[in-house]
C-alpha cells in the first residue's frame, strides 16, 4: 500500500510539473512560427517549419543591447541592495544604539508603500537632478524599493548569529568593518542567496519604472524593448515570442542552479527566526 501511495503521489506531482512547464514549451514553439501559422493554425500545433530566424531577427533588432542592459542594471542593483541591507541589518541587530528600533520600523514602513505609487515624485526628483533617461535612476529606484523586503528576510538570520564569534573576533583585535566583511557576511551566505534570487526576479521583470524614466533605446531593458516589435499596422508575434524566451531564460537558469540555495536560505531564516 505504501508503494501504491508513493506511485500515486509521483503521478500527481508529475502532472503538476507538466502543467507548470507546458506554458514555457508552448511559448518556445510559438517563437518558432510566423504570423500566418500563429493565427491560422491550431495554437497547440507544432511549427510546420522551425523558424530560428526569429531569434536572429530579434537579436539584430537590438535585443542584444536590451539584454545587456537588463543584466548590468539588475546585477548592480542586486549588489547595492544586498550590501546595504546586510549592513543595515547588522547595525540594527548586532549593535546597540538608541534609534535601532525606530530605524527598523522606518524600513518596514516601506513594505506598505505600493511600489508604483511614487512614480510622479520620483520622476520630478530625477528630472531636477538630471537623471531622467539615465540607467542610474532605475538602479536607485530598485535599490530603494527592495531594501525593506531584503532586510526583513535577513532579520531572522542575523538575530540568532552566535555573539561568541563576534566577541572572539573583537578580543583578537578585529575591527567592526573587518568583522562584518570577513566573518558575518560569509556566515549569511545561505540567506543572501535567497535575497539575490528575489531581487533578481523583481528587477529583471520590472516594466513601469523603466518605461517611465528611460526613453533612449540605448538604455532600455528587455521588458520595455519588446515593444519595438509591436507596430501600428503589423506585429511580428513570432519575434515577440523569441524575445520572451530570451527574457525568461536567465530566470529559469537561476532557479535551476540556485533553487536549493533558496530553499536552504528560507528554511534557515524561518527556523532561526
Amino acid at each position: 500500500m505504501k508503494r501504491i501511495g508513493y506511485f500515486v503521489l509521483y503521478i500527481c506531482l508529475g502532472g503538476v510539473a507538466l502543467f507548470q512547464v507546458f506554458p514555457i514549451i508552448w511559448l518556445f514553439l510559438f517563437s518558432l512560427k510566423d504570423n500566418r501559422e500563429i493565427f491560422s493554425g491550431s495554437p497547440f500545433a507544432l511549427p510546420s517549419e522551425f523558424r530560428w530566424e526569429n531569434y536572429v531577427k530579434v537579436w539584430e533588432g537590438g535585443i542584444g543591447t536590451y539584454f545587456w542592459n537588463s543584466i548590468w542594471i539588475t546585477s548592480v542593483a542586486i549588489i547595492i541592495t544586498v550590501l546595504f541591507a546586510s549592513m543595515a541589518t547588522f547595525a540594527i541587530t548586532r549593535m546597540k544604539w538608541k534609534l535601532s528600533k525606530p530605524v527598523l520600523g522606518l524600513f518596514m514602513v516601506g513594505l506598505m508603500i505600493p511600489i508604483h505609487s511614487a512614480i510622479i515624485p520620483l520622476f520630478s526628483m530625477f528630472l531636477n537632478i538630471n537623471l531622467i533617461d539615465n540607467p542610474w535612476s532605475i538602479v536607485i529606484t530598485y535599490t530603494a524599493y527592495n531594501l525593506p523586503i531584503t532586510i526583513m528576510i535577513l532579520l531572522g538570520f542575523y538575530y540568532t548569529l552566535p555573539r561568541e564569534i563576534e566577541e572572539a573576533a573583537i578580543i583578537d583585535g578585529c575591527s567592526i568593518n573587518r568583522m562584518f566583511f570577513k566573518i558575518i557576511l560569509p556566515m549569511t551566505a545561505p540567506v543572501l542567496s535567497t535575497t539575490v534570487i528575489i531581487n533578481m526576479i523583481y528587477n529583471w521583470n520590472e516594466f513601469v519604472f523603466v518605461n517611465t524614466f528611460i526613453s533612449s533605446d540605448a538604455y532600455k531593458t528587455l521588458t520595455v524593448g519588446i515593444q519595438n516589435f509591436i507596430g501600428q499596422y503589423m506585429t511580428d508575434w513570432g519575434a515577440i515570442g523569441a524575445t520572451l524566451i530570451i527574457s525568461v531564460l536567465p530566470i529559469l537558469l537561476a532557479f535551476l542552479f540556485f533553487s536549493n540555495k533558496v530553499v536552504e536560505g528560507i528554511s534557515a531564516s524561518a527556523v532561526k527566526g
